[in-house]
């Protein structure tokens, strides 16, 4: 488990001090794929170096398993950074080793032997897809292949946490997915704990199960990222959720429209033809979507509604796990 409180961090400027995180507090449960989501500048690669142990914060405490990070030096340091491992857009291969070489490297340095290293190499190149590959050198990869020998590489010596800081950048979006299937594969497989910062939403859509919001080095918004999608004030709704894009004219057909939020495979194919015929109203898909959080089906849509009982239409959904938010009137009342 990983616990930041009250973390702040500056780093000299032109005459003052640049504050690059202010009082952030994230808990991260153990065997979590955890999101940290912001804009360049955010503060997202500052929180990352701070708990893998390369940055002292100037106030806060980074508390790993409950150990409190800030109290230790020397050895003791050293070795507790090595149960953090880490990967990021600019981890370099050793150009003149194969893709074997380059993930047996840290193995090297920890004395192990050669059959147990070769059992471990063996053992991540196959939970990054790239076995056929391990006689080869790096410049004989792609970018996103590349990127995921050096996740292999960071998880190797079997660290408790990994901190995979923008792990997409500079890649293509064909690649992207695989690299995050290799993340979710270590968590799940291996139950490391995932600490991933990253500009695009998308990838907090792909993999996280939690997230948090940083901005300009603060915490705006944080929590399950299925709970936060319910909310269409959230920053994470806004950002994940597919647009509605409905005209005036297309809301004024109904007697209202509002806006429905579904989560879960039974939710999002059924609620809404259910709910229209035991009310015997009319309940008419206007804008929106369909997306997937993760494995989980999401539906944002506009809904037209229609009929005597649509009151308790609605009520019915809510109650049964829908999200209703009422938006506009229809021609009876303000038009959307």
């Amino acid at each position: 488990m990983i616990t930041v409180e009250n973390l702040s961090k500056s780093f000299p400027g032109n005459g003052s001090p640049v504050l690059a995180l202010r009082d952030v507090n994230v808990d991260v449960d153990a065997g979590a794929l955890y999101g940290v989501v912001g804009p360049a500048g955010s503060g997202k690669s500052t929180l990352a170096r701070c708990v893998a142990l390369q940055e002292r914060p100037d106030r806060g405490t980074v508390r790993l398993d409950g150990l409190n990070t800030a109290t230790l030096d020397g050895r003791r340091l050293r070795e507790i950074r090595r149960q953090v491992g880490v990967v990021d857009a600019k981890s370099e291969l050793h150009a003149e080793r194969t893709i074997a070489g380059n993930i047996a490297a840290p193995l090297e340095q920890l004395g192990l032997d050669g059959p147990q290293r070769k059992s471990r190499v063996g053992a991540m190149l196959d939970l990054v897809g790239l076995t056929q590959r391990a006689a080869q050198r790096p410049s004989e990869l792609t970018p996103g292949q590349r990127r995921r020998v050096a996740v292999a590489r960071a998880l190797a010596a079997g660290p408790a946490v990994l901190l995979a800081d923008d792990p997409t950048a500079g890649i293509g979006h064909e690649e992207t997915g695989a690299v995050l299937t290799v993340l979710d594969r270590a968590r799940a497989e291996l139950g490391v704990t995932l600490l991933v910062t990253t500009p695009d939403a998308g990838v907090v859509r792909r993999v996280c199960d939690d997230v948090a919001v940083l901005e300009e080095g603060s915490l705006v918004e944080q929590g399950k990222v299925l709970d936060l999608v319910t909310d269409p004030a959230s920053r994470t709704a806004q950002a994940l959720l597919p647009a509605i894009e409905t005209s005036r004219a297309q809301s004024a057909r109904y007697d209202r429209a509002v806006d429905v939020v579904l989560i879960g495979f039974a939710t999002v194919g059924a609620l809404l033809p259910e709910a229209a015929g035991r009310f015997d109203v009319e309940l008419a898909t206007i804008g929106g979507g369909l997306t997937r959080v993760g494995d989980t089906p999401v539906a944002r849509f506009r809904v037209g509604v229609r009929g005597q009982q649509a009151d308790a239409a609605l009520a019915w959904i809510a109650e049964r796990g829908g999200h209703v938010t009422h938006t506009a009137r229809g021609p009876q009342g303000v038009a959307a």
